[in-house]
């Protein structure tokens, strides 16, 4: 896991690493940096993040590659393991609860 970060990156809350100022992370710049689109393309795609930090984000990435990949993997797998979570919805009663109150509102 990263424990440095150079100041455009910034831990969130989370644990996530997003582009400081943005909510853009740097998942976002590596998957796209990796799949072969360049730091004009990148900023193509999110066009709120300047040329030259896509270029600094990439440049950081390719200097400690083990380090982020390591780092991504985890959030990776933190994101697969909340989508694999139940969503926490409301409980049928509480769905024909609302249904309820809806219909009496409705009549009067």
């Amino acid at each position: 896991m990263l424990t440095t970060l150079p100041g455009f990156l910034t831990r969130d809350r989370y644990g996530e690493i997003r582009l400081t100022g943005h909510r853009i992370g740097l998942l976002h710049v590596v998957d796209l940096h990796n799949q072969g689109l360049s730091p004009v393309a990148i900023h193509d795609e999110y066009p709120t993040l300047p040329i030259d930090l896509i270029a600094q984000t990439i440049k950081f990435y390719l200097a400690h590659r083990a380090e982020v990949d390591d780092d991504l993997s985890a959030t990776r797998a933190e994101i697969n393991r909340q989508a694999a979570e139940p969503s926490g919805g409301p409980t049928a009663a509480e769905l024909r609860r609302r249904l309820g109150s809806g219909r009496s509102t409705a009549k009067s």
